[in-house]
């Protein structure tokens, strides 16, 4: 059919126009039901019907938490004019990043190449094929410096698309072909040896980072400033194991860590962290939650707690944060069915107007309404509340931007519970209830290992309930395959990523670690060879399955594998984790290889671009001090616990524990099955625990009490660097 043109500028007159997305289960997506465009979900039935109108697509994606995507929609999209010329001339389609990160990452990639930026919302304009030949991230309603505007972008891309086709097309084609040579530079063969790791490669990462460190605040870089997680992961495992750089990894952890804890990056009434900062000392968030985030960020704090802090940041302190942080996701994120849901909204709704961050902004006023005025002006001072908003008119966010004195920790710790109580009676942010598989995967394995090390078996608890929600909802034992979203307990049907598989079958050994119920172990088993078959071809990995032709067009028509972190470690780098782990368990030879083969990636990132390699590196520190597998055999008994418990709060980087069943109970998931790490091993002649301790697939005289036992890890963390 062709482009109707203006003489139907509103484009009222085909077959199936209408606004499509009121049927979606994606809250971003329900979130644009009601606009004047004429919005379609993505897939082979939109790039048809632009095929018919001979139209570009214009793809706008985001996510349901992000404010520049309302500002956006508010500016744009609810505008009758922009909506008619829009529909007219494109067919629009939405994308959900978080549903679609594989639609996210090629576009992503095309609007950086186009444009020199990236971010949400994402404007990129398609062929019928999926080829992007223009791109952008925001664009106003009026011209802005060095910023069109979005109706001159929209005329631009539609004379060209009438005038210029044929450059347009080639265009098109070129960006995609780069796009595969890309690819090609990128790629992890798995069927050859693995290349031999060298310490001195994350030597002079830790070297890397530290050029690029922020010693006052903490952190890396300039504003904006993101929770450096994965890194910060890779800081603490180095600084476990001697060496030069050990404690410059120590102190750059530390300093960071303390820096999020104290800021308005962190909650500091329920614990929360907000996405990032638009300020370099952490003092102005930006105030979307996710669930990645502080699954990351939780597991990272309880990993502090169990290397035992430092001078800067105390194991104390950490754990109090490490706490509240769990505490807020199960709180905020944990939905009736037993999943955790994706994110909160970075605004607030006041009267029908969106607010970023209304519901955590504080004035004097508010303060004295709250407190009284004795200690209103105490807190104002200690928390950083001025007689004008750091954020806008409604006020600052609560934050020391220091250590509390004993005695103003007293003091907030008395009225924290107050404040929270008035914060509560506000208009509150929208959640996105969206389940998605990896990201619970992480929580799994971050609920579980800080319940082991702050303590707290409501944790490993909460973990196991989120386990059994994904291997119920989300894994599909027929088929093997693990859809990556759900929603109220139903599965979306869109298949699942890389990172999915690994982030899940990482989250479910971590469990069965702290909870030695062999279920979960089977489960990661399952996933992990499931994704061996599924992402692998002709020897070479990719991060997806090729689902949308689309975006195999896009991308020179190669599988695609990103070995950079984003926001959560690349799916490559938590595969790579995966499989070493379950390669110590199962003895497998070939998913070693698998996984050595994959930290090929690492020596060119890590000193390059370290920053966005931490996963890497934090597996391949792993890798280099073990694998260290550690079997606890004979019946259960309270020495048997106190073995077990500590190994779980030993802090040794490459370290898998295995807990033998015991014989006269059942785990509550159901039947046994066989841990092969656990096969011949056996109690001592008394019926006593005993702990097998193997390294470099050589064990040793199994052990029964924690002294020896700790002394044996450090002694093999030493030998495994200088053997290294």
């Amino acid at each position: 059919m062709p482009d109707p043109g203006p003489a139907d500028p509103g484009g009222h007159n085909w077959p199936g126009a209408g606004n499509a997305l009121g049927s979606e289960p994606s809250a971003y997506l329900r979130q644009h039901a009601n606009n004047p465009v004429f919005w379609r979900p993505f897939g082979d039935e939109a790039f048809a019907f632009a095929a018919e109108r001979d139209v570009p697509v214009f793809l706008s994606i985001g996510y349901a938490a992000c404010h520049w995507c309302h500002v956006m929609a508010h500016e744009s999209f609810e505008d009758q004019e922009i909506a008619d010329y829009l529909n007219a001339h494109f067919v629009p389609v939405k994308v959900d990043r978080e549903e679609r990160p594989d639609v996210d990452s090629v576009y992503m990639a095309a609007t950086q190449a186009i444009s020199g930026e990236g971010g949400w919302p994402m404007s990129v304009f398609l062929t019928p094929e999926g080829l992007a030949f223009h791109a952008g991230t925001y664009f106003p309603p009026t011209p802005l410096p060095g910023r069109p505007s979005f109706r001159n972008v929209l005329e631009a891309v539609h004379d060209a698309w009438m005038e210029r086709r044929d450059g347009v097309e080639q265009n098109a084609r070129g960006l995609a072909a780069t796009m595969a040579n890309t690819q090609m530079a990128a790629a992890v063969r798995l069927d050859g040896p693995p290349e031999l790791l060298d310490p001195a490669v994350l030597a002079e990462a830790v070297r890397l980072l530290a050029r690029s460190e922020d010693p006052d605040a903490g952190g890396f870089g300039n504003a904006p400033k993101f929770p450096p997680s994965a890194v910060l992961e890779f800081l603490i495992r180095h600084s476990t194991v001697p060496s030069d750089t050990a404690d410059a990894a120590r102190d750059m952890a530390g300093r960071a860590l303390a820096g999020m804890a104290r800021s308005a990056l962190c909650d500091q009434l329920d614990g929360g962290f907000a996405r990032y900062s638009v300020t370099a000392d952490w003092s102005v968030p930006h105030f979307e939650k996710m669930l990645y985030d502080n699954a990351q960020l939780l597991r990272v704090y309880a990993h502090w707690v169990r290397r035992g802090g430092d001078e800067v940041f105390t194991a104390e302190e950490g754990a109090a944060v490490a706490s509240r942080c769990a505490d807020w996701m199960l709180d905020s994120l944990l939905l009736a069915g037993g999943g955790l849901a994706s994110s909160l909204d970075a605004d607030t709704v006041v009267d029908g107007v969106h607010h970023e961050g209304a519901t955590y902004l504080w004035t004097n006023e508010a303060l004295m309404d709250a407190l009284g005025p004795g200690d209103a002006l105490a807190v104002a001072a200690i928390m950083n509340i001025g007689a004008r908003g750091t954020v806008s008119t409604l006020g600052s966010p609560l934050h020391p931007g220091r250590s509390l004195t004993h005695a103003e920790a007293q003091l907030w710790e008395r009225v924290r519970p107050r404040l929270l109580a008035a914060r509560d009676l506000r208009s509150q942010p929208a959640r996105d209830d969206k389940v998605v598989a990896g990201w619970n995967g992480i929580a799994v394995a971050a609920l579980a290992e800080a319940g082991a090390v702050l303590d707290r078996p409501d944790l490993v608890q909460a973990a196991e309930a989120v386990a059994r929600y994904l291997v119920d909802v989300h894994w599909d034992s027929g088929a093997r395959q693990l859809v990556r979203v759900s929603h109220d307990s139903k599965a979306r049907g869109i298949g699942g990523l890389l990172e999915d598989y690994a982030f899940c079958a990482d989250g479910l050994l971590a469990l069965y670690a702290v909870t030695g119920h062999s279920c979960w172990y089977a489960a990661a088993e399952d996933i992990i060879r499931a994704a061996c078959t599924r992402f692998t071809e002709n020897g070479n990995l990719s991060d997806s399955t090729g689902e949308s032709a689309q975006v195999f067009n896009a991308q020179g028509q190669l599988p695609s594998l990103d070995p950079f972190d984003n926001a959560t470690p690349s799916g490559a780098s938590a595969f790579a984790g995966a499989l070493l782990s379950y390669a110590a368990y199962s003895g497998s030879h070939d998913h070693r290889v698998m996984g050595g083969n994959i930290l090929g990636l690492l020596p060119p990132l890590a000193t390059q671009a370290p920053r966005v390699a931490g996963w890497l590196l934090a597996t391949a520190q792993a890798a280099l001090a073990g694998p260290v597998e550690a079997a606890v055999a004979g019946p259960e008994s309270p020495l048997r616990r106190e073995l077990h418990l500590a190994l779980l709060k030993s802090p040794s980087p490459g370290l898998v524990v295995a807990l033998q069943p015991d014989p006269d109970g059942a785990s509550p998931e159901g039947g046994i099955v066989d841990v092969p790490l656990l096969l011949q091993r056996a109690g001592g002649p008394e019926g006593e625990p005993l702990v097998y301790l193997c390294h470099g697939m050589v064990c040793e005289r199994p052990l029964g009490d924690v002294p020896a036992i700790l002394a044996r890890l450090a002694a093999m963390a030493s030998s495994s660097q200088s053997a290294s």
